[in-house]
């Protein structure tokens, strides 16, 4: 089967007639345009959403439409404007605190823990801790707002609401079949597809210092625009071998921050499907935001500033860049 990917693009000056593209290395068509071409009526005129809410017959469509295509004529994706890969979807979903080194290190870096211990036996009891997580516990799971959604290489506007904003590389799974309590065995049946986002978040905004007693506040950290970057593409997971087995490096201004792999996630999709589609029902197009390696911002204590360049990248997903920038700079 010849690989392929989906997104979402427009020409250059032409942002507001944005269409769903068929990829076959980094070269793009217009499915729409291919389907009349080809014959293929029911893959006519829809957004890459469309397509995911009957993502079954569409991906079928789409395997038999790229055996016929001649891709000498196809535009360079570097010549069009590359929108997030699915534009966009109803609802975000994050898991948080998702791989084991990136969570110990945030406990010895917080120095949080029972009193008395040193930097060895802190990090040894936060491994302890998420051993008994994994073995005894659950996702833990927060929403973020579609607002925040941009496209994969547009800049990244640093809000004046923070002075730490932070980088977080993330696998996203994308949902194509709507279910609500799905069992563990069954919840890749629901996937789609993968794609990259960075969870970007204000490290400053987390704790509600006012009162307390309500811990942390996803929505003011996460969820300003641009804190999510989201493509540049959807690839059909038959695409990817083994989700558990994917690089990831993320790199600010030059230096590598993030250079893991997604094998160190606590709790894996599955557990995160079943667990989320328990509370909410998942709709075709949703965003799993499956958690971030260690090498975030906290760690090195050091955050985005106007002029960063942010560069990341998955294997098999492409790469992502954002420049960071202040208004009126």
């Amino acid at each position: 089967m010849k690989k392929f990917a989906l997104g979402t693009f427009s020409c250059r000056g032409e942002h507001d007639k944005k269409f769903a593209g068929l990829v076959v290395d980094r070269k793009v068509a217009s499915i729409s345009r291919l389907a009349d071409e080809f014959g293929f009526s029911q893959l006519s005129g829809k957004s890459v959403l469309a397509l995911l809410e009957t993502w079954s017959n569409s991906f079928q469509s789409l395997k038999l439409l790229v055996e016929k295509v001649d891709t000498t004529s196809w535009s360079d994706e570097r010549d069009l404007k590359v929108h997030p890969a699915v534009d966009i979807p109803r609802q975000v979903f994050c898991t948080g605190a998702n791989y084991r080194k990136h969570v110990v290190d945030m406990t010895v870096d917080a120095n949080v823990g029972p009193d008395g211990l040193n930097k060895d036996e802190l990090r040894k009891w936060a491994e302890e801790m998420m051993d008994n997580r994994v073995a005894h516990g659950e996702p833990y799971v927060f929403t973020k707002p579609v607002s925040a959604i941009s496209g994969p290489y547009d800049d990244l506007v640093l809000p004046p609401t923070t002075e730490k904003p932070d980088w977080e590389l993330e696998l996203a799974v994308v949902i194509g079949k709507e279910g609500y309590n799905i069992a563990e065995s069954e919840a890749m049946e629901y996937v789609a597809g993968y794609t990259i986002v960075n969870d970007i978040s204000a490290r400053d905004l987390i704790p509600r210092t006012d009162y307390k007693m309500l811990g942390t506040d996803w929505f003011r950290s996460k969820g300003q625009p641009g804190f999510l970057p989201l493509g540049p593409y959807v690839v059909p997971k038959c695409f990817i071998e083994d989700p558990y087995d994917l690089p990831m490096k993320l790199s600010v201004s030059g230096t590598t921050m993030q250079d893991e792999t997604t094998a160190d996630m606590l709790f894996g999709i599955e557990q995160q499907i079943a667990y989320i589609s328990k509370y909410a029902r998942l709709l075709p197009g949703d965003i799993i935001c499956t958690g971030s390696p260690a090498g975030n911002g906290t760690h090195y204590n050091r955050y985005l500033t106007d002029g960063d360049v942010m560069q990341g990248e998955i294997a098999g997903l492409g790469q992502q860049r954002q420049k960071c920038v202040v208004k009126g700079s």
